[in-house]
This record gives C-alpha cells, structure tokens and sequence, in this order.
C-alpha cells in the first residue's frame, strides 16, 4: 500500500512547470477572494463553471473522468510514519468547577453585548431556562504549524493555537457557553496563503443547539469581535434515547466554508452521560481516558514549495494527495495490547473512505473491528465488521481490541475506496495493499489493566411514529449552471423554503438528480431516522443520522421531528465545495 498521487509519477517536466505557472497565478485570483459570479464578469469562468482556458490559468483542465491529471499540483514526497499522532489535552467542561461560566468577563448576557463588541445580533433562546454552567473563551488566530518535518512551518487558522482544535469534553445536564473571539486578521489583508476569509461562524455539527448559537452560514462576524454560544446540552424532546456523543465544530461562513476548514478551522466537542460516561468501571464500560482517541482525517495538496494549496476552480470536490491525522501527514500512534475507542470524522473536503485495519505482513487477513456509532448516535447493538464507510462530516465510533496482535505488530488504517475526482467514489474497493495507509498503529506499549468492555446492548433508538407527520416535502439535489442547486434552485439566504412548526413532524425525501455526482448532505439541528433508501428498508448502521449519505441517482426517505427551538436553519451538502457553491437552503423552525 501507499499514499497515492495526483498527477501521476509519469507527468513530464513540461506539464509539471505549466502545473506550477498556473497555480500560482490562480492563487493570486484565489487571494483576491472573488465570487464566482464576478470571477463570470471578468471572463475568467464560464456560464457552466468551469476556468476559462486562458494562458497561464487553467493549463488544461482535468477529463471529465478524472482520468488525466487536472491542474493541481504534486504535493514534495513525505516520509510516512515519522511523526507521532498530536493528541492535545482536552478542556472538560462536564462540571464547571474547572471552567466556570463565572470566569468570562464580561458577563454573558441574554441579548447582544453590542457595546462590548459582540457580533451576535440574536437574543438567547434557553439563556434562563437552560443557564450555562461552564464557560470557556476560544480564540480564532493564524497559527504556525507544522504538517510533516520535511515540509516547511506555514501560517494556518487554527482554534487557540491548535489543529484540530481544542477537544471539548461536554455533559447533558451541564449547559456550556462558547466565547469564540474572532483574531484573524483585517479583512484588507491578504490571508496567508493566498485563501480563506476572515469572518467566520461556528457551527457545532450535530448540536440540539437553538438557532442563534447554530452558527448558521449567515451569522459570520469580523476581526476584532466575539460571539457567545450557548450549547444547553439537552436531548431532543427530552427523550435520552437522542442523546448523542461525537460532535464536531468547524467554521460555516457563507461561500467560504471549504476554505475557512481546510485551513484549519475544525475540532472536536464530546458528550457524556450517566450510561457513555467515560468511566469503564461504570454504564457501558467502554474504552475511556487516554483509551478514548479522537481522529480527523482530511486530505491535502501542497505545492511545490510544500505549502498547503486551495484550488477555487475545482467545483467537482477537491481531493489532496497526502492524507492528514489530527494535523499531521501519515502519523504513527503507539498503543497497549488492549481495547481502543477511535472517534473518526471526516472533515473532508470532498473524499469519501471506506477504512480497514490491514497488516502488511499479512495484507489478505481480515482484521476485526467493532463499530458503535453513526453521525454521534450510539447503536441499540454494537455492529461487528472489518470495514467502515464514511462521507465527508460523518462520524463513526469503532472500538479495536489490540490484544489480538504480537507485541510489535505495526497495524494501518487503510482506505481502499477509490475516487478519481472531488464527483465522489466509484464505488471499486481495491484491493488489500493497494489503497492509501492514513497511519499506523505500533503494539510496542507494556500491557496494562483494561477494564473496558464491548456491552452487548447500548442506546435504543427512538421509534417513528407516523401519526405525528404533518406533510411530506420531497428535496432533489440536482446539477444547474456550473454548480448545484436544491429543487433547481441556488443558496438565498432571505428565502425561507419550508417553514416547520415547532412540535410536528415531517417526512422528507432526498433526490440525487445531480447525475454523475454524491451528495453527502446534512440538515442542522435535529437527526434523522432513515425509512428507506431506493425503496429498501435502512441498515441498523445507516438508520439514525445527521448526514444523508446520497449517492449516484439515489432517493431516501427520512422522518423528521422539530422539538424545543425556533429559527433558521440551513440544509445543504457536506461536500463543502458544493455547499459553497450554492448547494444550500434555508429552512425556519416557526413556534
């Protein structure tokens, strides 16, 4: 196995250099921060959205196949598997003893602190009745980091100083407040690298949040202000069979999303209860503490100078040649012969993964794994397999038993789903030992006490009831002018397109119209409890999610509840390039 590249090793000198010369001078448009209707005015995009081929621009794009190699360049060759996996400490915020709500200055209010310089505009909606108990102050910052030694230090947006960022260990019952301090630079400064806009917006993914602290796409705030978030941290309808566990956060500024995370923008927020307590003496006794890991993969293409390059001109999707774990290219993590629980998330942009456990010296045999979870949500049952699936903003919760192997055994986690463009995966698994390793597993650590276990029931589901379902609304996914549209039409954030009262439910049906592209797409706010895909009733592992995994010509079915908040909020797919590029709508909670 290996990390593949793009383009392919037998690209002569001379595309290579045509490569770099348009690169550089679509970073310099890219830097400009131009819309894609005004890139149109200047004639440098077409009607359909593609580059015009202009001299020392496009340089010949990519076949509609994917098939030659496009205008990317090669990212300098790393040496796998020299970097230790980043694994920073986490901020509890399950008590508010150590981060309590008393700390920030000023004070948080229900209302908009204008006078303070606070960027919200909406009043809190569970403020009172839901009154934080912990509190913690984030500051957004270009921060120097490294991805690999034989790359050089380069400025990134990062989450206090850290990529991913700080991981949040939240609780239900414990409402948290979020200050998220905006210290990016001024607008009229060129970002570093040449991508990225400095107002952002926090969404935490996942959250039973109220509209104002959703981080709605349109809520961004500039340079020099903050933004109190308030998480109550209830499940929905006070029901705790929808209480959930891996959540993430990320920046969601309308038209910039794919940048403003592929630049760093991205963490992790935990949720625990009596039963998924991160305690293995007690409730599920599952693997906890330094035995409970987080890990963000991501893909991404550096330059020739090995500084890490967006391309503003792929709206297919964009995929990277080197594969990124918690901040770092193909790291190593050396484990105890003992069970693990890996929280994976996908940031993205736009590759899809199917994972498995392989080892080299042995690459045909099949190695165990235990998936407990889906998009945060626990399994009634745990699900035994050798492989997991996951589209870009899903989660999975795996649990891996390293007492199966010898002491020194080196274990990769491999992806062996192929994708030839940002369109989405064919669907070919390739085979053992020749996918991509994103990093590697090393038995080298003395055997300890584990106390953990596999329980053998974990969280119920709700149930449907289709009583409750008030319409049905049917949403199709579909390819318009260059970009994508939502029932054939593009992102307007003034426009409400469903308003939902609050205490019903809905069905909702998905459509990929789009042709010969996926749409992993998520609606904010509440899960989802999938009926059927293409007719067929859902697996227990695709059954209740936040992402709506729609793949080439599919149609699901989901029903849909509205419980305990009002406000806007989008619906738009997680291929983050197509979200900036119009993929989006706006539907309202209304009381």
């Amino acid at each position: 196995m290996h990390s593949r590249r793009t383009p392919a090793p037998h690209v002569s000198k001379a595309r290579l250099k045509e490569i770099e010369d348009a690169t550089k001078h679509r970073r310099a448009l890219i830097a400009a921060q131009l819309s894609r209707r005004e890139m149109m005015k200047m004639g440098l995009v077409t009607a359909s959205g593609m580059l015009v081929a202009k001299a020392g621009l496009s340089a010949r794009a990519a076949s509609a196949d994917g098939s030659t190699p496009g205008n990317n360049p090669v990212s300098p060759p790393t040496t796998p598997f020299t970097v230790p996996l980043p694994i920073h400490p986490p901020v509890d915020l399950r008590t508010g003893a150590v981060h309590p709500i008393s700390a920030l200055s000023p004070a948080p209010t229900v209302g908009p602190n204008v006078a303070a310089g606070e960027g919200r505009v909406i009043a809190h909606q569970g403020f009172l009745s839901h009154p934080p108990r912990s509190g913690f102050e984030v500051h957004e910052r270009p921060t120097q980091h490294s991805f690999h030694p034989e790359l050089p230090v380069q400025t990134i947006w990062c989450y206090n100083n850290q990529y991913p960022g700080p991981t949040y260990l939240a609780a239900y019952g414990t409402p948290t407040l979020i200050r998220m301090h905006n210290d990016l630079p001024p607008l009229d400064q060129r970002p570093v690298g040449g991508f990225g806009r400095a107002e952002t917006t926090t969404h935490l993914h996942n959250g039973h949040t109220p509209s104002e602290s959703d981080g709605n796409p349109m809520d961004f705030f500039g340079p020099g202000k903050f933004y109190d978030q308030h998480y109550p941290n209830i499940p929905a309808g006070g029901d705790a069979r929808e209480k959930m566990s891996t959540l993430w956060y990320h920046d969601h500024r309308v038209g910039f999303t794919s940048q403003n995370v592929y630049k760093g923008l991205t963490g992790f927020y935990l949720l625990f209860d009596e039963q998924d307590c991160g305690d293995e003496t007690r409730g599920f006794r599952l693997p906890s503490g330094s035995f409970d890991v987080p890990l963000t993969l991501t893909d991404k293409v550096f330059d020739s100078d090995g500084i890490c390059f967006f391309d503003l001109f792929n709206l297919d999707g964009i995929l990277g040649d080197k594969f990124v774990v918690n901040g770092v290219i193909q790291p190593f993590f050396e484990v105890h012969p003992r069970k693990y629980r890996f929280r994976i998330l996908n940031t993205g942009p736009s590759r899809f993964y199917e994972l498995y456990l392989t080892d080299l010296d042995r690459p045909g045999t099949s190695i165990p794994l235990v998936q407990i979870s889906a998009d945060g949500n626990l399994f009634p049952t745990p699900f035994p397999g050798e492989h997991v699936r996951i589209a870009v903003a899903e989660r999975v919760d795996v649990i891996v038993d390293f007492s199966q192997f010898k002491p020194g055994a080196r274990i990769y986690l491999a992806n062996r789903l192929e994708q030839q463009n940002g369109r989405g995966p064919t669907g070919k698994i390739l085979p053992a030992g020749q996918g991509d390793l994103l990093m590697r597993f090393d038995v080298t650590l003395p055997r300890v006490e584990d106390l953990s276990q596999i329980p053998a029931k974990l969280r119920e589901f709700p149930q449907v009831n289709l009583d409750e379902v008030v319409t049905t609304r049917t949403w199709r996914f579909e390819r318009r002018q260059g970009a994508w549209a939502i029932n054939g039409k593009f992102f307007d954030p003034d426009e409400v397109r469903a308003s939902v009262k609050q205490g019903t439910a809905e069905i909702w049906i998905f459509q990929n119209n789009s042709g010969g592209w996926q749409h992993p797409v998520h609606v904010h706010f509440e899960e989802f409890l999938l009926l059927s895909r293409n007719g067929q009733p859902a697996a227990l592992n695709d059954h209740r999610k936040d992402m709506a995994r729609l793949e080439f010509n599919e149609e699901i079915k989901m029903f849909m509840r509205f419980r305990d908040f009002h406000g806007k909020y989008p619906m738009h797919c997680h291929n983050v390039v197509h979200e900036d590029h119009d993929m989006m709508l706006r539907w309202d909670i209304v009381p």
